[in-house]
């Protein structure tokens, strides 16, 4: 059984736990372990902060969405912005990269998403956003949405 779950928020620094919670709360129908769920939590918490903080420049007025599909045992988050996009995909996806070392970010964002998830795909266009959609496959075979 496939269960959606769809949600939008000002890009707001302080809407980032309430993301994490809220999806959080959504997956724990599928019964995940206490790894998997704070695994999931974490890359909610990395692809909402970069939305924030590089998609719309800590903008107010931007909206991040998130995609919650619930579907055979698996988690898939889809984390979009509508902001500056990404100039360089592969240099940004590079362990340690940051375009803000200002703000000692630790360039690390997409490479826990990717060690996060079984599956990872970003997806940039400049002046246009950024779409992130990561998949993870569950260990708990006797979920209650099957």
């Amino acid at each position: 059984m496939r269960n959606e779950m769809n949600l939008q928020f000002s890009a707001l620094s302080q809407n980032e736990s309430f993301a994490r919670v809220t999806v959080a709360a959504f997956i724990t129908q599928l019964d995940p372990t206490l790894d998997e769920l704070t695994e999931i939590k974490t890359v909610v918490s990395e692809a909402v902060t970069n939305s924030i903080i590089h998609g719309y420049e800590n903008n107010p007025e931007g909206i991040v969405y998130i995609s919650v599909v619930l579907e055979d045992q698996s988690v898939t988050l889809t984390i979009r912005d509508e902001g500056i996009g990404i100039a360089d995909l592969d240099e940004a996806m590079q362990p340690l990269f940051t375009s803000k070392p200002d703000l000692e970010r630790s360039g690390m964002g997409f490479t826990i998403m990717e060690n996060f998830m079984d599956h990872c795909e970003v997806v940039s266009t400049e002046n246009v956003g950024t779409t992130i959609t990561v998949k993870k496959y569950l260990s708990n075979s006797n979920a209650l949405c099957n």
